[in-house]
């Protein structure tokens, strides 16, 4: 990769693993569901605003009952699930939770995609992986039961990440990438407005808050997936998605420096283990992810 994909690489993985610590932030002053809903319904207005343009809307036609799944299944769930989990654990550990994607899609995959099943390094990873959680929840979330209830909702959102991907690559794999992203956060922002409008909080937010959820929509979530497909673009899928190995480590170091959250070993053997296990439970350098052509695969060897 040149300097400016590089650039946009580490500037991607630091955006994203920021993401826990903008969550965390906003959860004093509002609820999962609101926090949830402002996030996507944020990211909506930016996605949109650059697919409608482009018609990248309209090969969404007659596949919108597809979409409104994707986007309970890979966004709308799993973001509120996160916020949920993040009143009970750091957010460190939510970004290291979140990592698990890959060991869980490889488990998924025994079932659901014969091109995705595991073997050899893979199975290995998928079992170095599942060691990292139960580290985690083991060494770091033992001691409260709200703490282990809020790292399963961490790894439930996972699974939702997994099964989106599944998906989209058996439903939406042939539509323009910017466009489902902008219909899926659309679909995702419908699904949360009831709940959302629900919880709206009795007082006007502190500025920290409000600030944090604003920069987690705008920037987390809208801006960073436009630099998302922009990097999958230029350098191609395989080395974009090595961001995901990257961001937990920055949501480690965020919850440490402006949280204090405490580094603890089982942070250290979990992120190690999870990141290891997931790597290689993603075929390490030699994946294809999930919902991404063998064509576009090719492009990025």
């Amino acid at each position: 990769m040149d300097r400016r994909s590089w650039a946009f690489f580490l500037g991607l993985s630091a955006i994203w693993g920021a993401s826990y610590l903008l969550i965390k932030i906003a959860l004093r002053d509002l609820s999962p569901e609101m926090v949830a809903f402002t996030r996507i319904a944020l990211a909506a207005a930016v996605l949109l605003a650059i697919a409608a343009p482009r018609g990248e809307l309209a090969p969404l036609r007659g596949r919108l009952g597809w979409v409104a799944i994707l986007g309970a299944v890979q966004v709308a769930a799993p973001f509120l699930l996160i916020a949920a989990g993040e009143q009970s654990i750091s957010s460190s550990l939510a970004g290291i939770l979140v990592a698990t994607t890959p060991i869980l899609t490889a488990l998924l995959a025994l079932r659901l995609d014969p091109e995705e099943r595991s073997q050899g390094t893979r199975l290995a990873g998928v079992a170095i992986g599942i060691g990292g959680v139960v580290a985690i929840f083991g060494l770091d979330l033992s001691g409260s039961g709200a703490a282990v209830l809020g790292g399963l909702a961490v790894v439930l959102a996972s699974l939702g990440y997994s099964v989106g991907g599944f998906i989209l690559k058996a439903k939406l794999a042939d539509a323009p990438p910017i466009g489902v992203v902008a219909g899926v956060m659309a679909a995702s922002a419908v699904l949360l407005a009831v709940p959302g409008a629900a919880t709206l909080p009795s007082a006007a937010p502190a500025a920290g808050p409000l600030a944090a959820v604003v920069a987690l929509g705008l920037f987390g979530t809208g801006a960073a997936f436009v630099v998302f497909y922009a990097l999958i673009a230029k350098v191609g899928p395989a080395r974009t998605m090595l961001v995901s190995y990257i961001a937990p480590g920055f949501a480690v170091v965020y919850g440490a420096v402006f949280l204090t959250e405490p580094i603890t070993a089982g942070k250290l053997v979990g992120l190690a283990a999870v990141l290891l296990g997931s790597w290689l439970g993603a075929g390490g350098w030699a994946r294809r992810p999930v919902g991404v052509s063998e064509a576009a695969a090719q492009e990025a060897r």
